[in-house]
């Protein structure tokens, strides 16, 4: 079985209307904000879960010092609790 089969994926537009497809690897929350780490192609993004109503988007992160502070906390929390 293909690592990817188990995982749901989302599309992304960027800012030159470019779609590209994305595994999401991970949710999760901290600080009371929802996070999803996504992978596609060696490529690893996190964006916030916002909720609006019904719906879910997701939202880049465009400070980098937040970027690194959720990442770094994120590895810290797999570390002390791997999955099987």
């Amino acid at each position: 079985m293909n690592h990817d089969d188990k995982r749901d994926f989302v599309t992304i537009e960027d800012e030159q209307g470019i779609e590209k497809q994305y595994a999401v690897e991970a949710l999760f929350e901290m600080e009371g904000n929802s996070y999803a780490l996504l992978r596609a192609h060696g490529e690893t993004i996190l964006m916030r879960v916002k909720d609006d109503g019904d719906e879910q988007y997701l939202v880049g992160l465009s400070d980098p010092e937040e970027r690194e502070s959720i990442l770094d906390a994120y590895q810290i929390a797999v570390e002390a609790a791997p999955a099987d």
